[in-house]
């Protein structure tokens, strides 16, 4: 039991290492947090893989849901093979290990439930419930990423939604320039009071946005099963206990399915060490 919890720690330290060092690179324009300004070179046309702002005053690049409506918008209804080929190259190699390492909210989530449970604060376990809103993330996807923009000609996503925009970049260039502070609206103060609402519901139950609400995580799960890169299961050694999926705090059925994010929470309940990262596909 010491082993495990050793082993369960020191994966944990791990992921967290390279979720921080993930949201470093991608907001790693320093002067633009001291000016205020946006980083505007060639790196913008890149797309990471994670969610994170264009809009950001650290941004160095671009973020793949962003892109992806603003594509759709200026192409007038043909498809941007730009950045639908990034994405699906994303998801091929990694599906929703990019979601558990690589991905700055969902390391906010992470840090908020750490916080949540130092404090002793309710938490909503997985059920049938959360089960069933896990499929909200695909309306969103299919809603505001891609027919809002198509019909209503404007970035539904990140207009009406995206909490990342909204800490990122809305509250700090809204304070730390007045002009901006004075026009902004209902929907500026829409968004801060949605964004607060999700986050506070992340400390109650754990990573609800990625589960609920995330388009892009929604995407990225349609590439889990045959991703390159992940946790994969030894059938030889599996007894098909479900030990790993008791202990997931994600709304899996099995290892790897549409909502495993590949954060290894598994692998040291797995008394038969038949779970574990690597290539799929190759080896035992």
């Amino acid at each position: 039991m010491e082993r495990e919890e050793k082993s369960k720690s020191l994966k944990v330290n791990k992921r967290s290492i390279t979720q921080l060092v993930a949201a470093v690179l991608y907001n790693c324009n320093i002067k633009g947090f001291m000016k205020g300004s946006l980083y505007k070179g060639n790196l913008k046309g890149v797309c990471v893989p994670g969610l994170n702002c264009y809009s950001c005053p650290g941004a160095v690049a671009s973020c793949p849901l962003g892109s992806l409506q603003s594509g759709l918008l200026s192409s007038k209804y043909k498809i941007p093979y730009y950045v639908l080929g990034l994405l699906i190259l994303f998801g091929l190699l990694f599906g929703r290990f990019i979601c558990g390492f690589l991905c700055p909210f969902g390391f906010l989530q992470d840090l908020l439930d750490k916080l949540a449970r130092k404090l002793h604060l309710p938490e909503l376990k997985k059920s049938r419930v959360t089960r069933v809103l896990s499929y909200l993330k695909y309306v969103i996807l299919i809603a505001f990423v891609i027919i809002i923009p198509l019909v209503k000609l404007t970035p539904g996503f990140c207009k009406y939604i995206c909490p990342v925009g909204t800490l990122e970049a809305g509250i700090p260039l809204v304070s730390g320039n007045s002009e901006l502070r004075e026009i902004t609206g209902w929907l500026f103060s829409w968004k801060v009071f949605l964004m607060c609402a999700i986050l506070l519901f992340c400390m109650l139950c754990y990573r609800a946005f990625c589960r609920f609400l995330c388009p892009l995580g929604a995407l990225y799960s349609m590439f889990n099963p045959i991703s390159f890169f992940g946790i994969k299961v030894d059938e030889a050694k599996c007894t098909h206990c479900n030990a790993c999926v008791r202990a997931c705090r994600m709304d899996v059925k099995k290892v790897c399915d549409r909502e495993c994010i590949h954060c290894g929470g598994c692998v040291p309940h797995c008394k038969e060490g038949a779970i574990r990262y690597g290539v799929k596909g190759l080896g035992k």
